[in-house]
């Protein structure tokens, strides 16, 4: 059974965006688009979005961004279905008391705009992106080869260092996330750090030289003690905390005796469909839940409650 990115409507993906690639060298391209822009203001970790009647919009004109402060960096988002230019732009954190006290703007983070719905889901992919791109630029003011300080170019997409001409991309760091299947059982697994009651899917991040495949195989083993076998694709997942890309996938679990990384996991247990079932209603008598719906993780559970072992065919 072939299960499509589509059928598992995904947070943070589908972006409706033309990226211009292409065309992020083009200066006049560039400074046309910046007229009548949609602005994506973020100010440390929290975007800037503007009230509206009864809404909030993320993307600011350009008179409201300039309430937001001078960025700090900019980058071209792309122009979306009617040719209007959107921009990243990043103000100082300092900023935000300033920006709540003019009015009209409130300040939140990114997965508080998922949850609550603040924004049409279509332009989650635009804040991702807009994050994951600022976070870089923050992160790679200096060149990694000669330590001198580097230039944003290519309308945000690129660093350039002047001392000695390297050029510098943007990064995302793969990490497999994979729900080990056993019979009609699945494997959920709790982190110090999940809420209380949370389980999840196992992740990891995929090393140097190694397939997808094999880090879902390596970190199954390493986290639970678990041999496996098969490993079916089931999407991906752009997930900007801070510049990841979530691949999601099915396992097939040749053993159902756990011996548990004490390091990395706090606990690890094998779950029934009915029980995933409660948890992912919220309804679990021990108040046990799955991963909320932005996260890929809940649709891997809610895939497999579906189909069950089906889903590696």
């Amino acid at each position: 059974m072939y299960i499509s990115a589509q059928e598992a409507t995904l947070t943070y993906a589908g972006s409706a965006l033309d990226r211009l690639s292409e065309q992020r060298g083009d200066a006049k391209l560039i400074q046309s688009l910046r007229q009548n822009a949609r602005n994506f203001v973020i100010a440390g970790e929290a975007f800037v979005l503007a009230k509206r009647e009864s809404s909030f919009d993320a993307g600011l004109t350009d008179e409201e961004a300039a309430i937001a402060g001078e960025p700090l960096e900019t980058a071209l988002l792309g122009k979306d279905r009617n040719g209007r230019g959107h921009f990243a732009r990043a103000v100082a954190a300092e900023r935000i008391d300033a920006i709540k006290a003019h009015g009209g703007f409130i300040a939140v983070d990114l997965r508080s705009i998922a949850l609550q719905g603040l924004v049409p889901p279509e332009e989650l992919s635009s804040l991702a992106t807009a994050k994951a791109l600022l976070f870089w630029h923050e992160r790679h003011r200096f060149c990694s080869n000669c330590g001198q300080p580097t230039k944003s170019a290519q309308a945000g997409w690129r660093r350039d260092c002047a001392a000695c001409s390297a050029q510098h991309f943007p990064r995302t760091d793969p990490c497999v996330i994979m729900l080990a299947v056993h019979g009609e059982q699945c494997l959920l697994a709790r982190q110090t750090r999940f809420p209380p009651g949370m389980w999840s899917a196992l992740a990891g991040f995929v090393e140097p030289g190694e397939s997808f495949e094999e880090a879902v195989r390596r970190e199954t083993m390493e986290e639970a003690g678990i041999p496996s076998g098969r490993v079916a694709y089931f999407a991906s997942q752009p997930w900007p905390f801070p510049m990841s890309i979530m691949i999601g996938c099915f396992v097939e679990a040749k053993s159902d005796k756990l011996k548990i990384d004490e390091v990395e996991l706090e606990a690890a247990r094998w779950v029934t469909k009915d029980e995933c079932r409660l948890m992912l209603s919220g309804t679990h008598p021990a108040r046990f839940f799955a991963p909320p719906p932005l996260a890929i993780a809940h649709h891997l559970i809610k895939t497999f409650v579906e189909n069950g072992v089906n889903v590696f065919d």
